[in-house]
């Protein structure tokens, strides 16, 4: 009998509003070492609050989440809760939509910051770290490159590089491709399936249903704040049971003709 996964990442009954508006209505989430979980879901069903909750960029009202060992409760605001928070976000980093880059600091610059600034990396050895994954990403020889003069897919890859160099135990992604042009849209996603084949742990927010399709170990659908079915690829893209989900899916594959 194989060995069961490490859990990385633990989700206990999240739930999150905007005055009396409920964004997250009790999700419950784990996610195993080594998964790639992709949430769909139609336009404010709570897929990128739930992502952001995950390392409190946005605070919830109540719920638990933890990333490796560390847990913090949503409605613990004490100083012991707030020093945690930033133990959870050394073990997590997030690859945002329109890439967050500082526009007046190189690519180099843009990868080094998280290693010399929030974990402290001697600069000798951040800058050799930052090198060899902008290197990886495609992106070795435009060090020297602001990000105006760069094209979004680039600039996507360079904040891939940025979250990775940090060696997380999760990466999160929120509609990566999404500000993208059409054709730069899939250098972005065969990066995005490289990180994944070397195992590490992501989830993705998106719409891309071949890339989930082709690299997620799991799908998961979202509407109105809760998960409406989730499971293996083949099953909720190819055979979904819930109605919903057989709605949401057509629709996309009417758009995408």
């Amino acid at each position: 009998m194989a060995d069961k996964k490490k859990i990385v990442l633990s989700v206990k009954d999240l739930f999150m509003a905007y005055g009396d508006l409920q964004v997250i209505n009790g999700v419950s989430m784990d996610v195993e070492q080594g998964e790639v979980v992709v949430i769909l879901g139609p336009s404010g069903s709570g897929k990128t609050t739930f992502l952001r909750c995950l390392n409190f960029l946005e605070r919830a009202k109540s719920g638990k989440v933890r990333i490796g060992d560390c847990e913090v409760d949503h409605a613990d605001h004490s100083r012991g809760s707030k020093k945690r928070i930033q133990e959870i976000r050394k073990h997590s980093a997030m690859v945002f939509q329109n890439y967050n880059l500082f526009k007046n600091k190189t690519l180099l610059e843009n990868v080094m910051e998280g290693l010399t600034v929030v974990r402290k990396v001697d600069k000798a050895e951040a800058d050799f770290k930052s090198k060899t994954m902008l290197d990886k990403v495609g992106l070795g020889d435009r060090l020297d490159h602001y990000p105006a003069m760069l094209s979004g897919g680039q600039q996507q890859r360079a904040s891939i590089a940025r979250a990775l160099v940090l060696n997380p135990d999760v990466i999160l992604f929120d509609e990566p491709t999404s500000a993208l042009d059409p054709e730069l849209v899939g250098e972005v996603l065969s990066t995005m399936k490289r990180i994944a084949e070397a195992g590490i742990t992501m989830i993705v927010v998106t719409h891309e249903i071949s890339f989930a399709r082709n690299v997620a170990t799991r799908v998961v659908f979202m509407e109105e704040g809760v998960i409406v079915e989730e499971g293996p690829p083949e099953q909720v893209i190819d055979h979904p049971r819930n109605e919903r989900t057989k709605k949401f899916l057509n629709i996309i594959k009417e758009k995408n003709k």
